[in-house]
């Protein structure tokens, strides 16, 4: 496998998880399966563990079922969105799981293939679907977004500081002629963007892809859906593990992970009343980064923040 299909903090995640997963009924989801390799991992580690695989992207689901074939009396692989998550497990009539794994962002599936449209080093159809059987492409969204919107997602969504000069050009260039393909809009964000500024920082049209990638999948407003509904759905000594790549995602993980292990219990009272106490426990201090090594082996690993916790008691 190429560093790009590495799974990331692999063993890391297996470590945090596999505590929770000892007993002979225990349940892990794999909330963003992509290749596999979290999923194998998890069901090498603990072998009596059943592991639900949920994948908004029909080919993921695929090379992962083959993949996992020789589990496949302890997996159920869903097509679904995270945010469905509570769906997903009343249908399969569990009342809890053990342990839930979020690996958040674009999967190396979808960057590999240049046609889904998710990378601008090579020409493809401005697609960025990660389930290519619904929603807006991030051509609808280009080509049909007025000025304001466009200016809005990609500072909000790509903190692009030249927002405003982007959507501008962005909006010329379609007057004339439909922007459909990866190159063009990477050539047209070029342009836009001062070229002192191109010099630095990697690729000009970063950005504005990562922005679009966002908006297209909706991928923050499922996130905050998901990690409240996530926390709901473990068992009390259940254990939820998050990777996020962006800081907009990894704030929204640590806001609803400080909120539920803060103790309830005023700072100024002097004692605790029994059965009073948080929600959550922090297993790791703060957002946890790969080690160096890792990052030389797997360059995608660089800008993963690791946050997980430990389910202390039911929500009340």
């Amino acid at each position: 496998m190429s560093p790009a299909h590495v799974p990331v903090l692999l063993e890391r995640c297996v470590g945090l998880l596999a505590p929770a997963l000892t007993g002979p009924d225990a349940v892990v989801v794999d909330c963003t399966l992509g290749m596999g390799g979290h999923a194998e991992a998890l069901l090498q580690a603990a072998p009596a563990v059943r592991l639900v695989g949920l994948d908004r992207d029909p080919e993921a689901l695929r090379r992962s079922e083959r993949r996992l074939a020789a589990y496949a009396e302890r997996t159920v692989l869903v097509h679904a969105v995270y945010d469905e998550l509570p769906e997903v497990l009343e249908g399969l009539g569990l009342d809890c799981v053990h342990g839930i794994l979020f690996d958040l962002g674009v999967s190396s599936l979808q960057l590999d293939e240049p046609e889904r449209g998710f990378a601008y080093a090579k020409d493809a159809p401005l697609d960025m679907r990660m389930d290519p059987t619904r929603g807006l492409t991030a051509a609808e969204v280009v080509n049909g977004y007025e000025r304001a919107a466009l200016a809005r997602v990609l500072s909000t969504y790509g903190e692009e500081r030249f927002a405003r000069r982007i959507a501008d050009a962005i909006v010329r260039e379609r007057t004339s002629r439909p922007i459909t393909g990866t190159a063009r809009l990477a050539e047209l964000v070029r342009d836009a963007i001062p070229a002192a500024t191109r010099r630095t920082g990697g690729h000009p049209a970063k950005r504005t892809f990562q922005a679009l990638r966002t908006e297209v999948n909706d991928e923050l407003g499922v996130l905050r859906r998901a990690i409240p509904a996530a926390l709901d759905t473990l068992c009390v000594g259940g254990r939820l593990v998050v990777l996020a790549y962006q800081s907009l995602e990894d704030k929204i993980v640590k806001s609803a992970l400080v909120a539920r292990s803060a103790s309830p219990v005023p700072v100024d009272l002097p004692f605790v009343p029994e059965g009073v106490s948080a929600e959550l426990r922090l297993l790791v201090r703060g957002a946890e980064k790969a080690p160096d090594r890792e990052v030389l082996a797997n360059p995608r690993a660089a800008s993963a923040r690791l946050r997980a916790a430990e389910k202390l008691r039911a929500a009340a």
